[in-house]
């Protein structure tokens, strides 16, 4: 195999790996606050930021701020 393609495999794996790690682990603990919070806010960190380099920053609202998303599940289910 290619050395590049070896190299993209591997990455892709490893990555897959972890992303299904992380679902597994959480599936049991619903919406309750537990120690996989700062994996799951950095991973929404990560998508917000792919998502405003690709489709830049959010439209201001009338009062010049931008709409925030729910920052954790404690917010949503108290």
């Amino acid at each position: 195999m290619d050395p590049k393609m070896d190299k993209l495999v591997r990455r892709t794996t490893i990555a897959s790996t972890i992303v299904v790690s992380y679902v597994l682990l959480t599936a049991d603990y619903g919406p309750q606050p537990n120690a996989l919070d700062p994996i799951k806010n950095a991973i929404l960190s990560t998508e917000q930021s792919v998502k405003k380099f690709f489709f830049g920053p959010r439209k201001e609202s009338e009062d010049g701020e931008t709409k925030k998303p729910p920052s954790s599940t404690a917010e949503k289910h108290p």
